[in-house]
């Protein structure tokens, strides 16, 4: 069966990744398909293994951007050859290197350093014979599993929800959990996360400090060295407002949810992250069921385990702005509501 966990951006689908990851059966895939090329990953034309090899391979430049800056984020887990406060064996890239997207967060999550499972990975890729990139991922995972001795794979990447769609037809006998937090709290948290923000700011052409909006700078460099001042480090330093990641939000339902709601009720979990961390073990019962996994294994004790990677519910971050960016927020967040939750 194939496997897939899908929502937005900070819905809270890092942490259920990393709650099923407790699974000592369960292989969790975190962040596979988000960072690779939009153009190129679910193409239709068979690929050959050196063009698979190539394609799952490459950085995402908009993770290298922010980290050449200096900014922190979270879902970034490979342990750079510089990192003076290392607790684990450090890996071969330095901070700031362009770093295959693979080892942004994916492969340090299963092995440390991960280094030497990317090179295997790549490898396997590469005696792959022509077929077509869904065909390619299906067989990647299940090399995975079965080099981290594990006997099921799920992925979850975040902003799935974007290309839902092309899972679904992809895919026509995955099982799906859809995991949605609420719109506002999500748009609030994506402002404050610096690789939310610099593509956001870009999508919407979003306002500065200085009033000027961001189809007003130079386009952005991803290839050269940060200097002060450039669009990108601009972009990173601005906060604009909440409203601009409440759209993001909205867009991204809106274009995900339909394909989802045209499931049969077999295929399709949905689940909210308020549920999830407030009441953890029955909502991850509920999944496994529905995932279908043998009962010795839905019953084990990693379930107990798993929730307990729960460390509360987050503090409301709406109550805190003014009424007007309030209102402007849920204004923004107000079609995919609609979808959603039929409010």
């Amino acid at each position: 069966m194939q496997r897939f966990i899908v929502g937005t951006g900070r819905c809270g689908s890092t942490l259920l990744s990393r709650m099923l990851a407790e699974s000592p059966h369960l292989l969790s895939l975190s962040e596979f398909f988000n960072g690779l090329d939009m153009s190129k990953r679910f193409a239709p034309d068979p690929i050959d293994g050196e063009t698979l090899a190539e394609l799952i391979g490459r950085e995402q430049p908009v993770i290298t951007a922010v980290i050449k800056r200096g900014y922190p984020v979270e879902e970034v887990t490979y342990p750079f050859a510089d990192d003076n406060e290392a607790k684990s064996p450090l890996g071969r890239y330095r901070r700031g290197e362009a770093l295959p997207w693979l080892l942004v967060s994916m492969l340090p999550a299963l092995e440390a350093p991960p280094d030497r499972l990317f090179d295997e990975l790549i490898a396997f890729a590469k005696t792959r014979s022509q077929a077509s990139p869904r065909d390619h991922y299906l067989a990647l995972f299940d090399w995975l599993a079965e080099r981290m001795d594990r006997t099921f794979w799920v992925e979850r990447s975040g902003s799935s929800i974007d290309y839902a769609a092309d899972l679904v037809r992809l895919y026509p006998e995955a099982r799906f959990v859809h995991l949605h937090r609420s719109g506002p709290e999500v748009a609030l948290s994506m402002r404050e996360h610096h690789a939310y923000r610099l593509p956001i700011s870009l999508i919407y052409d979003a306002p500065l400090a200085d009033g000027r909006s961001v189809s007003e700078l130079p386009a952005p460099d991803f290839e050269s060295a940060p200097k002060p001042g450039d669009t990108v480090s601009r972009i990173l330093e601005a906060r604009p407002p909440a409203e601009y990641f409440g759209r993001y939000w909205s867009d991204q339902i809106m274009r995900g949810q339909p394909a989802l709601a045209r499931l049969p009720s077999d295929r399709l979990l949905e689940v909210t992250f308020e549920e999830m961390v407030s009441d953890p073990v029955p909502v991850l019962r509920q999944i496994a069921r529905f995932f279908d996994l043998p009962h010795d294994i839905l019953e084990a004790d990693w379930i107990p385990r798993a929730a307990g990677l729960v460390t509360g519910i987050p503090r409301l971050r709406l109550p805190d702005l003014s009424a007007p960016e309030r209102a402007s927020l849920l204004s923004a967040c107000a079609p995919a509501n609609r979808l959603l939750l039929g409010t």
